[in-house]
C-alpha cells in the first residue's frame, strides 16, 4: 500500500521559532513585549493589547489535562493508521492551552487535572511534533 503524505502547515515567519524549537526539543511560546501576555498558537498580533512586538519563551512543558476526545474518524487519509487516538487539550503552566495527542496511555486513564508532560516526536529531519504523556497514573484529579 502506498503511504499518503500528511498535510503540513505552510511555512510562515510568525511561526518559524515555534517549529524550530520543536526540532530542537523545546516548546516555544510567544510572549507580548508590550503587555506580557503569553499566547499559543503563534500569530503576529497580541489579542490583549494589539501589539506586534513579540519575544519567544521556552515552555517548561508541564501542564494539566483540561479535556480530551477520542478520534475515531480520520480528518485526512494519512491519519487512518493511527485510529483511534486520543487528543488532549492541555493547560500549560504558562497559562495557554495546546492540543496534542496522548502517548503511553489510554483515555480510560485520563482525568481532568491529571498532570502531563509534553514530549517531542521526530516525524522527519524537518518536522518534529509535540505530544503528551501522563506524569503519574491514578493520581487524584484536580477539579
Amino acid at each position: 500500500m502506498e503511504s499518503i503524505e500528511r498535510p503540513l502547515a505552510p511555512p510562515n515567519p510568525d511561526a518559524a521559532p515555534y517549529w524550530d524549537g520543536l526540532r530542537e526539543g523545546r516548546l516555544m511560546l510567544q510572549s507580548c513585549v508590550s503587555c506580557g501576555t503569553v499566547r499559543h498558537y503563534p500569530r503576529p498580533l497580541c489579542a490583549e493589547c494589539h501589539s506586534f512586538e513579540v519575544e519567544w519563551l521556552p515552555s517548561c512543558c508541564m501542564g494539566r489535562v483540561h479535556s480530551w476526545t477520542v478520534i475515531h474518524h480520520a480528518f485526512h487519509p494519512a491519519f487512518e493508521d493511527e485510529l483511534p487516538y486520543c487528543l488532549v487539550t492541555v493547560d500549560l503552566a504558562e497559562g495557554v492551552r495546546v492540543n496534542v495527542p496522548l502517548r503511553d496511555a489510554g483515555p480510560h486513564e485520563l482525568g481532568i487535572g491529571h498532570r502531563v508532560h509534553i514530549v517531542f516526536e521526530r516525524e522527519s529531519a524537518a518536522l518534529t511534533l509535540p505530544a503528551c504523556v501522563l506524569v503519574l497514573r491514578n493520581e487524584d484529579p484536580v477539579v
